[in-house]
Formats: C-alpha cells, sequence, structure tokens
C-alpha cells in the first residue's frame, strides 16, 4: 500500500469539525497537515487477526481560518504551504506523531502494526520513536538497493526493527540485493504470473522469509496460496460465504432464539433460561458486565446480575455480533469477522448521531445495517435470504442491498475507509453533511476500540474463562 499524499486539504480543518464530530486527524504544532488512518487487517494461517496494516492520509493544510469548512483553491494549495511561518515536519514526524497517539494505538487492540514509509522517510530518525517491538516498516519496492539504503535497513535492524518488502512481483536485481535485509515479502496475487507463484514462494520460504499474500479476497485464492505455505493473508476472504455458514461460537439457532426473544421485552427470568441454553453466551456476557465500559461498582458474579448490569438492549447487540464470532475457542479480539462486524455497527452508530437529521431510532437502525451487512458470511447463500430470516424492517434491508438513504451512504462510507479508499470516502461523505473523511476516520477508530474494549478489559481483570 502506499500513501495518498493530498495537495490540499479536503472538507474541513482539523479546528473546524463539525460540532458533535470528533477530530479526524492528528496536527503538527505549525497546525500545516493532518493525519487520517485507516485499518487493514492482517490474518495467520489459522485465520485470527495478528496485525493491522496502517493506511494513513496526510493532508496539507492550507492555512484556512479555524472556522472555515469552505476548501480552498487547489491552484494556491503549493504557495500557501510554501508560505507558511514555520516550515513543515517531515512526513516521517508527522505519521508518528499521529501514531503514537491515545487513539490509533486503542484501535489497533493490542496487534502491531505494519507502516508504509518512503525513501526519504527511512532516513528519519523520527522513526526510532516507534516502538520496535510493535511495528514493521514496509518498503516500496522502487525504494533502491543503493549502499546509503542497504545501511541504513542494517542500523535499523540493529535497533530491533523489522521489515517488509511490499508489492513484490519480480525478482530483479534490486530485490535480491534487498532480500538478504527484510524479514518479510508481500506479494500481491492479483499482479503476478499463477505458474510463477509457487517458484516463487518455494524460493522465499526457502530463504526464511515471511510471505504475505495480498488481494486474498475469496475463498480459493486463500486456499491456493495457504497450500503454497503463505504466511500471512491481507483481503476480505473471510467475509464472504465459504460454501455454507461460517461456524459460529454457540448455536445458531439458540442465538436467533435468544434475538427473538429479546425482542418480545422479556422478564429477567425469562432471559436467565434462555441464557442458561448457552453456555458460551454467558461467558462473553459475564465478561462484558465486568468490563471497565460496564462496571457496576463491583464484580459480577452471577448471571441475573450480568443481565441487570448488562442489560437487554446491550445483551441483544453482543447476541447479533456473536453470530460471527468463530466456533474455535479464541479471544474476540482476535477474531476478524467478530471485530470487523462490530467496528462496522459501531462506526455506523455513532457516525448517524452526528448526522442532523437522526434520532435514536435511527442510530440503532444504522447499527443493525452496520452488523448484518456481513450476515450472508453465517448463514451462507444470497444475503437477501438471510436476511429475510432475521425479518429486518424495510429501511435497513435496503440499506444493505442497496445503499438506499442516508443508512446505505454510511455503508458505503464504512466499506471505503475499510479498504483505505480515500477516494471513495470523500465521494460518500458529499451525501453525510456534516461528516467528512476526516470525522469518519475518527469514529471508525473509536468504533474499532470499542469492539475489542470489552474482552480486553476482562482479561484484565483475571476473569476465568467458562468452558462449553
Amino acid at each position: 500500500m502506499s500513501f495518498n499524499t493530498a495537495d490540499q486539504h479536503t472538507s474541513g480543518a482539523v479546528a473546524g469539525t463539525p460540532s458533535g464530530a470528533p477530530s479526524g486527524a492528528t496536527q503538527d504544532r505549525a497546525d500545516s497537515v493532518e493525519v487520517y488512518f485507516a485499518r487493514l487487517p492482517l490474518l495467520d494461517r489459522d485465520g485470527m487477526l495478528c496485525a493491522y496494516e496502517t493506511l494513513p492520509r496526510i493532508v496539507a493544510r492550507e492555512g484556512e481560518p479555524a472556522d472555515s469548512h469552505t476548501p480552498a483553491d487547489p491552484a494556491n494549495a503549493a504557495n500557501a504551504v510554501q508560505g507558511l511561518t514555520l516550515a513543515p515536519p517531515s512526513q516521517a514526524a508527522v505519521l508518528v506523531e499521529a501514531f503514537t497517539r491515545p487513539a490509533l494505538r486503542a484501535a489497533l487492540t493490542g496487534h502491531p502494526a505494519w507502516i508504509d514509509v518512503t525513501r526519504e522517510m527511512l532516513f528519519d530518525d523520527a522513526l526510532l520513536r516507534l516502538p520496535a517491538d510493535r511495528v514493521t516498516f514496509e518498503l516500496p519496492i522502487d525504494v533502491g538497493a543503493d549502499p546509503e539504503v542497504i545501511a541504513r535497513i542494517v542500523k535499523l535492524h540493529g535497533k530491533r526493527f523489522r521489515f517488509a518488502l511490499d508489492n513484490v512481483t519480480k525478482a530483479d536485481e534490486s530485490f535480491a540485493k534487498l532480500l538478504p535485509y527484510v524479514d518479510a515479502i508481500k506479494i500481491d496475487i492479483r499482479d503476478i504470473a499463477a505458474t510463477m507463484l509457487p517458484k516463487f514462494a518455494s524460493v522465499l520460504k526457502a530463504a526464511g522469509k515471511l510471505l504475505v499474500a495480498l488481494g486474498v479476497e475469496n475463498k480459493d485464492d486463500y486456499e491456493r496460496v495457504h497450500a503454497l505455505g503463505f504466511d500471512r493473508f491481507q483481503g476480505y476472504y473471510f467475509t464472504k460465504p465459504h460454501g455454507g455458514a461460517r461456524r459460529a461460537s454457540a448455536s445458531r439457532q439458540a442465538l436467533l432464539n435468544l434475538l427473538q426473544l429479546l425482542a418480545s421485552e422479556p422478564t429477567v427470568m425469562q432471559l436467565e433460561a434462555e441464557l442458561k441454553l448457552n453456555p458460551v453466551l454467558v461467558m462473553h456476557l459475564m465478561r462484558l458486565a465486568n468490563s471497565s465500559s460496564f462496571a457496576p461498582g463491583r464484580k459480577v458474579t452471577t448471571l441475573r446480575e450480568a443481565i441487570n448490569a448488562t442489560g437487554t438492549n446491550r445483551i441483544a447487540r453482543w447476541t447479533q455480533l456473536l453470530l460471527y464470532a468463530d466456533g474455535r475457542k479464541i479471544s474476540l479480539e482476535d477474531d476478524p469477522m467478530l471485530q470487523l462486524a462490530a467496528t462496522r455497527a459501531r462506526f455506523m452508530e455513532m457516525a448517524a448521531a452526528v448526522l442532523p437529521e437522526a434520532g435514536p431510532t435511527e442510530e440503532d437502525s444504522a447499527f443493525l445495517v452496520g452488523v448484518f451487512s456481513f450476515v450472508d458470511a453465517v448463514f451462507g447463500g444470497p444475503i437477501e435470504g438471510a436476511l429475510e430470516v432475521l425479518r429486518l424492517a424495510k429501511p435497513i434491508r435496503a440499506a444493505i442491498l442497496r445503499r438506499e438513504g442516508v443508512l446505505g451512504q454510511l455503508l458505503n462510507a464504512s466499506e471505503a475507509l475499510e479498504r483505505g479508499d480515500w477516494s471513495a470516502v470523500d465521494a460518500a461523505c458529499e451525501h453525510l453533511a456534516p461528516l467528512d473523511a476526516g470525522a469518519v476516520s475518527a469514529l471508525a477508530l473509536q468504533a474499532a476500540e470499542w469492539a475489542g474494549m470489552a474482552e480486553r478489559d476482562a482479561q484484565a481483570q483475571g476473569l476465568v474463562q467458562v468452558e462449553e
């Protein structure tokens, strides 16, 4: 992945972010640039989350007044940047400052980050401020293989930094010179000849390199590169139906029964009886009730206390999300499907709350649009049939199937951000005023933190896992 560096601010400065929307950018001391982030998951051979590639957008501001929302004239962008009283900071310094802020760290949910660096950034000592054990630097294939570059990589290796060579498609002289000094090789399987890939993979594995497959978008892609020994996988193949339903951590029918009961305003006794039929859901509910997000002031020890502490609305939401949970006993924060669904649903809800025309009903609908936009991966078959099974309201189905209305536009914005497609984010935001790309990015980071919070908090408090 490469940086998307804009010459001008696109749709609202940090200081001019709409009221009610969080800032989506990090400002340097001269207020000359902003940084927006998206995340792209990396999965290991077991299909679990193991890292995130951070996809930054570095945007040069043009010195507009703090309360201005009007994009500046593109023709004046360069002059405006050159006319700053203070020299703009280096790209590396801006990125490092943004990366070390709490919002992005929290959104990584404890996973390491892979970060793109240019040749210029490689030689900037600002990179030394990053924790070497939590980052991997991705080098573009055209970074060069001259003695200066190699010496710099060796020096940073000495400080325990790791490197990946990005978008490799052939074994040329430059690649051969860099190969001994990088730890991982990223190969876009869409850009390399299918006949060449097995031999390439075999040689690189023999050289002890970590192999990362890019552009893995369906089951066939995944099975092919998995069989070739690839170690990491990027792409959204895991959100697609895989010849049937995704394994659930609890009986899907039991979860659907519980959702139907929750829709009928049940008593605590009724909920308790239904939940006792589902030990896995009880385990997650106890963790949720004891997390700092819902801390009632003392440790919850019984199922009835957990129901009262959490509330039926939150139980319903986590029941919906657990439809996506993997059948293996793994941490929820390592489950890529559940994390993606939870992040998208929470983002949709928070973004709807910023829109002037939205109310509590629209916020709830936005959450449902987000959480059920992948439901075909759970049930298998066409998504239309899965939505019918859930008996969702027509506006929710219309937003998911046809991208109708503001909920459909929010879903477009979420999907674009998940791909790091900033042009598509801008296009979606044209219909979502006062939201802009910066606010959308910030909301998504907050949503990602929320998605992983209950599990982390519960583990930190030493809760005992309930076995099936």
